[in-house]
């Protein structure tokens, strides 16, 4: 049976930093990795969006994720990892959590932004989500 590992990436300086960790480590990591990006909805939701226009963002969002996964999944290829590639839209915090109890995943892997541990607590953060809702281990990078 393979063990299923998730990476949760959305572009951002703590996502490059997790990569470069990964690929560093990689022989830890012996089995394919899915690599996951979430289009985060919610940023549809400003009022002033025409709703004739909503439908071109959400299409222009969904191919600048499908852009972001192959652009980082060449760094995993380059580094002889093993991925595949997962682009959904929604709750980044929500999906991530689901995606991982649902089907599975026996480990998730994300950055953590050093933001300030007040700062979680009170408006929380899609690393501090996924470390109470998940049924497997979180590797923080």
């Amino acid at each position: 049976m393979d063990t299923k590992i998730l990476v949760p990436l959305d572009g951002s300086a703590t996502s490059e930093k997790t990569i470069q960790a990964i690929i560093a480590s990689k022989k830890r990591f012996p089995r394919t990795l899915t690599l996951l990006h979430v289009v985060d909805i919610d940023k549809f939701a400003y009022r002033m969006i025409p709703d004739f226009q909503v439908e071109m963002i959400r299409d222009n969002a969904h191919k600048a994720g499908e852009q972001l996964l192959q652009k980082q999944q060449q760094l995993f290829t380059d580094a002889g990892v093993p991925t595949e590639l997962r682009l959904e839209m929604g709750s980044p915090r929500e999906l991530v959590a689901r995606i991982a109890n649902e089907e599975k995943f026996a480990l998730v892997i994300l950055g953590r932004r050093r933001q300030g541990e007040i700062r979680d607590m009170l408006f929380g953060s899609v690393t501090n989500y996924v470390l109470h809702h998940v049924n497997c281990p979180v590797l923080l990078f």
